[in-house]
């Protein structure tokens, strides 16, 4: 046994003692990164008059407005309350956020889904001074909005490069959770291009900086004190930080904020194209090494796409030389480009690379999807998929931009139900064959391979997808 007093024991507490001190030598210090960047961040209050219809009762949860439950914003546009007087008319609702001074003009970041439907929105600096703010714009894609405050030398953040940030980097978050101004919480970079359910057009960071309602909007700041993002999202089960959180890239807040202070508007390019992830099976049957790219499901008529050659069933392997790992990948590179630029796409065809060059259109606003209406062919068949099918109509065939394709009317018990097919689907490719009338799409199922992964293109409500499926000997 090592006695305490002899000069072994006491080396050993040296060189413990050296350990604790390395360590704490390699921790980062965020005292004065705090001291220069708080005072630009600011708290973000705002009313909004509600109807008396609309008026919540007192501790109802609100609406997610179809948000998965484990994917929410931050709840920042909290309940309304009723007022004490009840027999009055004013109703307000009340939301609290953050956000960040860009300019020392008075411009300053947020987020849309802490201002969105404001009457008034009231901006407190860190000297506890509070400023009205007018909304200069918005952009719900994105969720970032720009204000505008009154003054002169106003304190400003100084911004980053969020394309320089590397995973594992530490990064630290100042905000005003549940109220609680200017309150500090520190991580490390969990993932970087990350894609959220109804989020297309933000390659988000992740970390796991601890983010709870109130900052939302906030700055997110490198250890060189630079903003890197917006703190917009987090992934939860109860409402509360749970160890994941999620902020728009500084440069794509940027982008947007330049475009609104510009127009008013933000512009984005567009392909025209209906794209799904590519899996093992996909990949199989489209005679590629690997899952990776993003597999065409559906060109739409007229679009950029569609005049410049892509076709259905192409996989995009990589955007003016940059890689799509994952389908997720391609909206955001395109929709960073500018309207009228010029592409190159690198796509899998019939098992062979093409180079197709475009030109990127506008993103247009959001419109109806086409719906199918009952079908009227007057050819019906019945396979050894399990599913009676019956052609399109040219009205249908119309409708839909289809040349092809049969839809169908019976699902029976097989192969078509284990997999998911319903009557109203349309089928337009099978095995990589296109699908023109019910007997191509019989004599294409009765040579299908067994125990091989098999392609099929499916439109349901107007909006197509592949999906894969192996028959058994």
């Amino acid at each position: 046994m090592l006695s305490l007093k002899s000069p072994l024991s006491g080396l050993l507490a040296l060189f413990l003692l050296g350990q604790v001190s390395l360590a704490r030598a390699e921790l980062p210090e965020f005292t004065e990164l705090v001291e220069q960047a708080s005072p630009a961040v600011v708290n973000i209050s705002t009313r909004q008059k509600l109807p008396q219809r609309e008026v919540a009762a007192q501790g109802q949860m609100p609406d997610l407005e179809g948000l998965p439950p484990m994917f929410r914003e931050f709840f920042e546009r909290s309940i309304p309350q009723i007022p004490r007087n009840p027999g009055g008319r004013q109703r307000e609702a009340q939301s609290l956020g953050s956000g960040f001074i860009i300019s020392d003009d008075g411009y300053v970041l947020t987020n849309n889904h802490v201002v969105a439907d404001a009457d008034e929105i009231i901006v407190r600096l860190s000297d506890r001074s509070e400023l009205e703010a007018k909304l200069i714009g918005a952009d719900p894609r994105t969720d970032v909005a720009l204000l505008k405050v009154e003054g002169k030398n106003l304190p400003t953040v100084k911004l980053g490069k969020s394309d320089e940030l590397k995973v594992g980097e530490w990064v630290l978050a100042i905000g005003s959770p549940f109220g609680f101004d200017h309150s500090v919480t520190a991580g490390i970079v969990s993932a970087k291009g990350r894609s959220l359910p109804n989020e297309n057009y933000v390659p988000f960071i992740q970390t796991d900086v601890a983010i709870n309602p109130g900052n939302s909007g906030g700055p997110l700041f490198n250890l060189d004190g630079e903003v890197v993002g917006i703190n917009s999202q987090i992934f939860t089960r109860s409402g509360g930080f749970m160890g994941l959180s999620f902020a728009i890239p500084i440069n794509v807040a940027m982008d947007v904020a330049n475009q609104l202070k510009a127009d008013g508007k933000v512009s984005r390019g567009w392909l025209g194209v209906v794209i799904q992830e590519v899996n093992k099976d996909l990949a199989e049957s489209f005679g590629l090494e690997k899952p990776a790219g993003a597999l065409v499901a559906q060109v739409l008529e007229s679009g950029p796409a569609a005049k410049g050659g892509l076709q259905v069933g192409d996989v995009i392997l990589n955007l003016n030389d940059q890689p799509i790992v994952m389908s997720a990948d391609l909206p955001h590179l395109v929709g960073a480009l500018k309207p009228g630029s010029k592409a190159v796409l690198e796509v899998v065809r019939d098992g062979e690379r093409k180079r197709i060059k475009l030109e990127i259109g506008s993103l247009p606003e959001e419109g109806d999807e086409i719906a199918l209406d009952e079908a009227s062919g007057i050819e019906r068949s019945s396979n050894r998929l399990g599913v009676s099918v019956v052609e399109l109509s040219a009205e249908q065939k119309k409708a839909l931009d289809l040349r092809g394709g049969v839809v169908i009317k019976e699902v029976q018990n097989g192969p078509a139900a284990l997999i998911g097919l319903r009557p109203g689907d349309v089928i337009t490719h099978l095995n990589n064959q296109a699908i023109d009338t019910a007997k191509t799409f019989d004599e294409v199922a009765s040579k299908l391979p067994a125990n091989r992964s098999v392609s099929m293109r499916v439109l349901r409500q107007g909006r197509a997808s592949f999906i894969t499926f192996k028959l058994a000997e």
